[in-house]
């Protein structure tokens, strides 16, 4: 299983948008994914930088593979 890269929210957030992924908005120190037919929803904390575990997650939830979120980075 490849290592999941360390990413700037804003790093992050331009991967998932290039994944059909839309900002809605902005609750404290979180931002806000929704996308178009997904019944899910990621929240990215707005910290330095995603902690790996945490971009898995939202990786997984996103319905992506490792591979694929690298990909459109």
């Amino acid at each position: 299983m490849p290592q999941v890269p360390l990413l700037k929210p804003h790093e992050a957030i331009k991967a998932f948008e290039r994944s059909g992924w839309r900002v809605v908005r902005q609750k404290g120190s979180h931002i806000i994914l929704v996308k178009t037919g997904n019944i899910a929803t990621l929240s990215i904390p707005n910290h330095r930088e995603i902690a790996r575990g945490t971009l898995r997650s939202l990786i997984s939830k996103a319905g992506l593979t490792v591979e694929e979120f690298v990909a459109d980075l």
